[in-house]
């Protein structure tokens, strides 16, 4: 198995299925191995029963279906480390990140980077349409506490949800993993740079869902989660 495609969802009845048959779409023009995986968080709406009908449509489809909410740090860390693939790849069910930004992440893999993540903050990255200017300075204030907090002056954007892992940089990382819900990427990159791991970033074209579940309360959360990865790392949990 080449790669692993791995989608968190929780409630996305509506969105999934144009997320799925794009990325179908994408993989089946190439020429290697692959499988998607949707991972439920707990869905209280009909989101397994649309993954599975779209099974028999969507080549290499399979579904985690997890029965209650567990946060997507949470899913996401099932569903990379039930994956095959050489190369592991997560993305977000709004399909805010084209699948085909793999053009641009696989090669940096062979060159020998263990983690390629998506970034809408550096150079050559576009955003469709730009954020409002209160998300963006939310954003701005998030990415600054996340540096100093967690120590993680060298990445841009930790949260941009299109990220990939080598087979071996998952399996290292993300069994070590605790934060379940609003800081599990700020987690998992201290934890690539603390294991020594290669990280690089790649400029996207970001397009910008209104319907984004992202709010105020939730940036706050995030926040918290920051200070516990910070206590993490002194009371040296991850070792």
């Amino acid at each position: 198995m080449y790669l692993s495609v791995i989608i968190p969802a929780y409630n996305e009845e509506k969105r999934l299925p144009k997320t799925l048959k794009e990325i179908d779409k994408y993989l089946r023009q190439q020429n290697y191995e692959y499988e998607i995986i949707v991972v439920n968080d707990g869905s209280k709406d009909r989101t397994s029963e649309v993954v599975e009908c779209l099974k028999p449509d969507i080549k290499h489809l399979r579904m985690i279906d997890n029965k209650i909410n567990h946060g997507k740090g949470f899913v996401i860390r099932q569903g990379m480390l039930d994956a095959k693939g050489e190369y592991r790849v997560f993305t977000d069910a709004d399909n805010s990140t084209s699948i085909c930004h793999l053009e641009k992440m696989l090669p940096e893999f062979e060159k020998g980077y263990d983690i390629v993540i998506g970034s809408r903050d550096i150079k050559g990255a576009v955003l469709d349409p730009p954020q409002l200017i209160h998300r963006r300075i939310l954003g701005d204030v998030f990415r600054l506490l996340t540096q100093i907090i967690c120590g993680t002056w060298r990445i841009l954007d930790s949260q941009c949800g299109f990220k990939g892992f080598t087979a071996k940089a998952t399996e290292h990382i993300f069994p070590k993993c605790k934060i379940n819900r609003f800081a599990f990427d700020p987690e998992i990159l201290v934890l690539s740079q603390k294991l020594g791991f290669k990280i690089k970033e790649i400029p996207v074209v970001w397009k910008n869902d209104t319907e984004s579940k992202v709010k105020f309360k939730s940036m706050l959360k995030m926040g918290l989660d920051l200070l516990k990865i910070r206590w993490n790392i002194i009371t040296q949990k991850y070792d």
